[in-house]
């Protein structure tokens, strides 16, 4: 049998090390040192002789509020940068404690005439045309499942209309219109103006004056819209399958390529393919039907 190694007793005369770190006063050098921490000025300093000894960075969580009644608590942090706003949104404004509610109130009356002074009434409006304007947007083209991309670029148009003072004299709906107009050709996304007026209820004459407007001003390459690029759109609202949507594809391309559709527009050759191609596969849609999602009539589809 193989013999084993007893295990060795403990031996307590060995060394005991201690790792707590112990500062102190280089000057003072008392046994139990008198430190004070100070998390304002992030400093070790020594109570007795005011020496600091260190820097300290505070390792604490932020003094965030996420709760109604931590509202009362201050926040070293604000809102995340805002690539829309041109940064005006990341002043800083410290509240005193007062009676009035979260004690704003107060404060802003006895600076309201000193922000007349400095010129802050200018750009606060600015500020809050922005703003506006992008809510509307967003709203606009939230029910219509526009990507992102899209309305963001529609924000960048608008906010450049606005910085070079294109807005003057013009229907501010209609510069909204406009600007998600030519945000959808920029995003290679087809849409017409009958479904840009649907959508910001503003008349066909002011979306089409305010879009040339713009696109002259900044020179912007936009191309047209063909029937090619709405058929897709229209089948996926019609609930048509993949076969008939083919089709109608095909039969827009041949539209196009034949050349004898002069005078007619992208949305009534593209309904008119969505009906003869509906039919053609026994899945048949009605011209009412396909009227009320390309918004022109049954019979220009018929007569197309």
């Amino acid at each position: 049998m193989l013999e084993t190694d007893e295990q060795q007793p403990f031996d307590s005369s060995e060394p005991e090390y201690c790792w707590n770190m112990v500062l102190e006063c280089p000057y003072c050098r008392n046994k139990v040192p008198n430190l004070v921490e100070d998390f304002v000025s992030g400093d070790y300093i020594c109570s007795d002789c005011g020496l600091v000894l260190d820097r300290v960075i505070d390792t604490q969580s932020e003094w965030l509020a996420f709760a109604n009644e931590e509202r009362n608590a201050q926040s070293r942090v604000g809102n995340a940068a805002n690539p829309f706003l041109d940064g005006a949104q990341l002043d800083t404004l410290i509240a005193p404690k007062g009676d009035s509610s979260y004690g704003l109130t107060q404060h802003l009356n006895r600076t309201q005439d000193l922000n007349h002074v400095l010129g802050h009434t200018t750009a606060l409006r600015h500020e809050r045309n922005l703003v506006q304007a992008y809510k509307e947007t967003s709203a606009l083209c939230g029910p219509y499942n526009m990507l992102n991309t899209t309305i963001d670029i529609a924000k960048q148009l608008y906010r450049r209309a606005e910085n070079e003072n294109l807005l003057q004299g013009k229907n501010k709906m209609a510069i909204i219109a406009a600007c998600i107009f030519l945000a959808r050709r920029q995003d290679n996304a087809s849409l017409s103006f009958k479904e840009i007026c649907a959508i910001t209820n503003v008349d066909r004459k002011d979306v089409a004056r305010t879009f040339k407007f713009l696109k002259s001003k900044w020179d912007m390459d936009t191309g047209t819209t063909s029937s090619n690029d709405l058929v897709a759109r229209f089948c996926a609202n019609l609930n048509l399958d993949r076969d008939t949507r083919r089709i109608a594809e095909v039969l827009s391309r041949k539209a196009n390529d034949m050349g004898d559709i002069s005078g007619k527009s992208p949305v009534s050759i593209a309904s008119a393919c969505i009906y003869l191609s509906s039919h053609l596969m026994g899945c048949g849609r009605d011209a009412k039907a396909i009227s009320e999602i390309a918004g022109v009539g049954e019979t220009t589809i018929r007569a197309t």
